[in-house]
């Protein structure tokens, strides 16, 4: 089932759960959702990000010094669903923490949370391992939607592969390396997205260095989504870190989202 965007372009925002606390991240979740969020991405914090920039680097390690596991962010990720039913709700990590946990019981627990699909960014669709082969089989049997990465560097049969597994959306990364804030996109994330109609007709997610109204703006224009992670991650950060509750973070996420489809509401910021 494909996760529907109530906007154009739908905005994916990424939180690393438990950063700066559980509690703050379920705040920020919320508010985020309110200022126009279609989805929430809850990252898994994870020792190893090798996917990630420094700005989620240092979230997964505050968040693992707060002692933040798998368990806890289904937890949280129940919590967001029961209070705001309508929007989507993705679980993003790596491999390791959902082996540890047991393939089987993150399927069922991701679901009963409510969660719409799952993320795991170190797996090769195309490549039949046993553990990528059972965890597909796995959100097959309690219908969550696999959401893959798709690089500019991907070859067309990776994308086909891409396509014929995937079904919540498509997730374009913007350009090859790791998550990070940029200046401008680069011709890449098009003729990516381009790329990937020839095989697929589900919404094109498109993230890795989205920091501003002006790359939402351009995204619009090929794409069906714009994924925020490091500049929110970054803005958390920095956002009154000595408070816990999240409430003064959560009121500058909100303010930054609705800046991202109001330029000028931005200028306040």
């Amino acid at each position: 089932m494909p996760i529907k965007f109530q906007s154009k372009p739908g905005l994916v925002i990424y939180l690393t759960a438990g950063d700066p606390s559980l509690e703050a991240t379920h705040a920020i979740a919320l508010e985020a959702i309110d200022a126009g969020a279609d989805v929430i991405e809850l990252g898994v914090p994870f020792s190893d990000p090798l996917a990630d920039g420094p700005v989620i680097q240092r979230a997964s390690e505050r968040a693992l010094a707060r002692g933040t596991t798998l368990k806890d962010v289904l937890v949280l990720a129940k919590q967001i669903r029961t209070a705001r039913p309508q929007a989507g709700l993705v679980i993003f990590t790596y491999l390791n923490p959902i082996l540890r946990y047991g393939l089987a019981k993150f399927a069922d627990d991701a679901k009963a949370a409510g969660a719409d699909g799952v993320l795991v960014t170190d797996i090769i669709v195309e490549e039949a391992s046993d553990a990528t082969s059972n965890l597909l089989a796995e959100l097959d049997r309690v219908s969550l939607a696999p959401i893959f990465l798709a690089a500019p560097t991907s070859p067309d049969d990776r994308l086909e592969a891409i396509a014929a597994h995937s079904k919540g959306f498509i997730y374009a990364i913007s350009r090859t390396g790791i998550t990070g804030k940029q200046q401008s996109l680069t011709g890449d994330a098009q003729s990516l997205v381009a790329r990937i109609r020839r095989w697929s007709t589900l919404p094109v997610a498109v993230g890795f260095g989205i920091s501003n109204a002006t790359h939402v703006a351009q995204v619009a224009e090929f794409a069906d989504a714009a994924v925020i992670g490091s500049a929110i991650v970054e803005l958390i950060e920095r956002s009154a870190p000595e408070d816990k509750s999240g409430h003064a973070q959560a009121a500058a996420v909100a303010r930054f989202i609705k800046g991202l489809r109001q330029p000028e509401a931005a200028l306040t910021r």
